[in-house]
């Protein structure tokens, strides 16, 4: 199997959560449950398998957990799993009971391939409500610099403690204990600083209504503040319920993101499985200064962290991809959140559009209209922003200005939709004034020629642009430009006076994706009329093109994607190269997972059946060689100069003032190296 198959070669780990068989104060059958799932994650590839805290003992024990028979058979037990371990794929992190100097403390094992490679004591126990730990337990906080004695072996002992692969750069590894993630500062955000990218959480936590929600908000900052990923393992069935009730939960969380939960109250061992993306969150790590600052007022953690090495044994070979990974990553993908999520981009637009609105004082919003889907989502963003400020719509001055490749069936669209908005409407046919342009530079097509090259497109492009601009002055307002975010990463407008410049971009920070995604939710949500609707579903389910070369013999119509590639695909690369900075073969190994089956994964709700292509790697990577010549190398001069406009997606802008700066001169080489190294024969 080609290396670019493998996850581990992209710099992946596949983690899990395991809530294994247990029994109180049974160590043997416990130890056989760590090692029934241990068997089990080596069978299903995965690298770093995490069990609740106690987990060879059992959590609830009370004082049972100070008898010398029981902590004697903890250790005998330990040293079987560690040499049972020899030869399994997964790095295990199990909760014991410890003896060191005469204290008893609850720790976390890192089991790596035969070897026991360290031991993390406990930092906060909990001694209120339900809780006694401080009756049986010393606390680590100060455990520092220190080794211990299990089964036979030393081990380095301590809170100050990372493991580090020797395969995975980016995979370092953190542990702390349950109650750990409770305490107002949290082990794991020294760990996190000291360079750690995984945090696991052995617990044993109780359930009691809402506990659960608790836990994922604990989870899910954590993860989300320190650029981690974060695997939480409680105890489950067995336990004792005394007193006490146990769910089992285990969940993984990365940057935020909600991997994997397991199934809650199973009476089965359960395995939360998903793979972590390491590279992901070390280039996000290296963008966020904070997190450099926090390292420097924490006093560089890593220097007062012992850096343990962890090796490990991945299994190579096409594993597939355990997480999800959504093919719209701009387009908000949450059926419950639906309405929210795009109600927040629509307004962020209308916001600032208000605003610009108001510090000018203008009297008219001026836009061209083209019947196709920029123009028409400004459009709505004007309107709501007129709704909103008291302001008649007629101040909506739209143009439609048929050109040489205008379509019938554009032109009405944009009539249509001028009339339903209740704006005040105009067209320029821009013909005559292209062709004496044409004429004068001395152009083919002027002599009767079908030359439909870059400046026969240009000309029409930049008279549009210079009607706009003459009429906004003419009327006393300023020109709402069209253009969208995936346009400017791909360089696809026309330089300066041209759909490149407006006075106000409002589109600038959205991608084409989201664009068509929030004009099918304004037709949902009943924005507008029943007409309106009909209009703009209409122009979505019309062939994306500029318009600009006269419609083929064949009656074919100039294709905006057969030029620059499938948006969806391009969006999708956009989103890893710009936010997260992945090499190009990572990119092309996610945008292959993502979009190998269309029937597998999630689509957003309410996609049309008809609509979910598919891509092999073939596709996918002649797209992305395209994609990365233009964003890299050809249109950069032109996000130098754009138009002041509002950042819309946490995936980022490509405004010089905002998240994208870059110089205009630059080459693609090396990316395009990258990415032609890394790909198996096509």
């Amino acid at each position: 199997m080609h290396p670019f198959f493998d996850l581990h070669t992209h710099h992946f780990i596949r983690a899990a959560a395991s809530t294994p068989q247990v029994r109180t104060a049974d160590v043997a059958y416990n130890a056989a449950g760590i090692l029934a799932e241990a068997r089990r994650a080596h069978d299903a590839g995965v690298d770093l398998l995490v069990y609740p805290e106690l987990s060879l003992s059992s959590y609830m024990l009370d004082d049972l957990v100070m008898q010398d028979a029981l902590l004697r058979r903890v250790e005998a037990e330990l040293a079987a799993i560690v040499l049972a371990s020899a030869g399994l794929s997964p790095i295990l992190v199990i909760g014991a009971p410890l003896r060191h100097n005469h204290q008893l403390f609850n720790c976390a094992l890192v089991i790596a391939d035969g070897r026991l490679l360290g031991a993390v004591p406990k930092s906060y126990l909990p001694n209120y409500r339900e809780f006694y730990e401080k009756r049986w337990f010393a606390h680590g906080r100060d455990v520092r610099g220190e080794t211990i004695r299990v089964a036979g072996s030393d081990v380095p002992f301590g809170v100050d403690l990372v493991f580090a692969s020797t395969v995975n750069p980016h995979f370092v590894l953190h542990v702390e204990i349950c109650e750990d993630m409770w305490s107002p500062v949290p082990p794991a955000i020294a760990g996190a600083l000291a360079g750690a990218t995984v945090c696991a959480n052995l617990s044993a936590s109780n359930i009691v209504i809402g506990k659960s929600d608790e836990r994922h908000l604990l989870a899910r900052s954590h993860s989300a503040r320190t650029g981690t990923a974060y695997i939480y393992s409680a105890a489950g069935h067995g336990e004792s319920t005394t007193d006490h009730a146990w769910d089992g939960q285990g969940f993984i969380y990365e940057q935020g993101d909600l991997l994997v939960e397991s199934e809650r109250f199973s009476r089965d061992a359960e395995l939360a499985i998903a793979d972590i993306d390491c590279a992901r969150l070390a280039g996000d790590r290296l963008r966020n200064k904070t997190f450099d600052d926090g390292v420097t007022a924490a006093g560089r953690p890593a220097q007062q962290f012992r850096r343990v090495a962890m090796p490990h044994r991945p299994q190579q070979g096409d594993l597939g991809l355990i997480r999800p990974v959504a093919r719209f990553p701009f387009v908000p993908d949450r059926p419950h959140k639906l309405d929210e999520d795009c109600y927040e981009a629509f307004n962020i637009q209308v916001d600032g559009l208000m605003r610009r609105l108001e510090s000018t004082r203008s009297q008219a919003l001026v836009i061209g209209i083209s019947g196709g889907l920029d123009s028409t989502h400004a459009l709505i963003v004007a309107a709501k922003c007129c709704d909103r400020l008291g302001l008649p719509r007629s101040m909506i001055r739209g143009y439609t200005m048929p050109g040489f490749g205008t379509t019938e069936h554009t032109r009405g669209n944009a009539w249509k939709l001028m009339e339903a908005f209740g704006i005040t409407a105009e067209e320029i046919d821009i013909r005559p004034t292209a062709t004496t342009m044409l004429h004068n530079i001395g152009h083919a097509f002027a002599n009767g020629e079908p030359v439909y090259d870059v400046v026969f497109e240009n000309v029409q492009a930049g008279l549009r642009t210079d009607y706009l601009f003459r009429l906004a002055g003419q009327h006393k307002g300023f020109v709402v430009g069209t253009g969208d975010l995936s346009e400017l990463a791909l360089g696809w407008c026309t330089y300066g006076v041209g759909d490149h410049m407006s006075h106000y971009g409002v589109n600038s920070g959205v991608p084409k994706t989201l664009i068509q995604h929030l004009i099918r939710w304004t037709i949902r949500s009943e924005q507008f009329s029943h007409d309106t609707d009909a209009v703009l579903q209409a122009i979505l389910d019309t062939e994306i093109s500029p318009e600009l070369v006269p419609v083929g013999a064949d009656g074919a119509v100039q294709s905006t994607e057969a030029a620059v590639g499938p948006y969806e695909l391009n969006d999708f690369f956009l989103h890893y190269t710009a936010r997260y900075g992945l090499a190009p073969s990572h990119v092309a190994f996610l945008a292959w997972h993502a979009w190998r089956d269309a029937a597998a994964g999630n689509w957003p709700p309410f996609f049309a059946q008809n609509a979910r292509n598919r891509y092999d790697l073939a596709t996918i990577a002649k797209w992305l060689e395209n994609f990365l010549r233009r964003f890299f190398q050809f249109s950069q001069f032109k996000r130098s100069a754009l138009p002041n406009g509002p950042k819309v997606s946490s995936g980022g802008a490509l405004s010089p003032r905002g998240d994208w700066r870059a110089p205009s001169d630059a080459v693609a080489d090396l990316w395009l190296d990258e990415l032609q190294a890394a790909l198996p024969p096509l």
